[in-house]
């Protein structure tokens, strides 16, 4: 199982590429020969970077879909839109089409962002703007997502 974690600002040249910080780097050894996926992210205006070993994974849910159900194939269509294969070159740059780099307003300073599996790609601006409006009700947000792990209730407690 992947765990990525680190936030890291990086900048991206003027033709996409982007320098995968050493920290980073090390992280993504063990995968970084078979490629990644690059994709839009469905929540936010950023791309999400999958090994490709985590994307087979997804790619499997999805294949389970019935593509007898028009709502399926809509939604694969959407998800698989703008999917691209990137690879990390001699130098340790990943190049981001230009399409994508477009739909997450991306610019010079950018920002590389863990999440367990997937690393997020973020104009510095528009990541700074997203942690601060989430983590305005992050302490409801918790309680709502995590408080019910394991069903311990202190109702429970005698």
């Amino acid at each position: 199982m992947i765990n990525i974690l680190g936030t890291y600002e990086c900048k991206a040249d003027s033709k996409g590429r982007i320098m995968l910080p050493s920290a980073l780097k090390k992280q993504m050894a063990p995968f970084i020969n078979d490629g990644f996926v690059v994709k839009r992210s469905v929540f936010n205006k950023c791309l999400e970077i999958h090994p490709m070993s985590e994307w087979k994974k997804i790619v499997g849910e999805v294949n389970k879909l019935n593509r007898f159900v028009k709502k399926n194939n809509d939604f694969i269509r959407s998800y698989m839109s703008g999917l691209k294969i990137i690879h990390v070159d001699s130098v340790s740059r990943l190049l981001v089409p230009k399409d994508l780099i477009a739909f997450a307003s991306l610019d010079k300073e950018i920002v590389l962002s863990s999440s367990v599996n997937v690393v997020e790609v973020w104009d510095k601006m528009l990541y700074e703007e997203s942690v601060a409006n989430s983590l305005e009700n992050f302490g409801n947000l918790t309680e709502e997502v995590m408080g019910g792990l394991g069903n311990q209730n202190s109702n429970d407690i005698p």
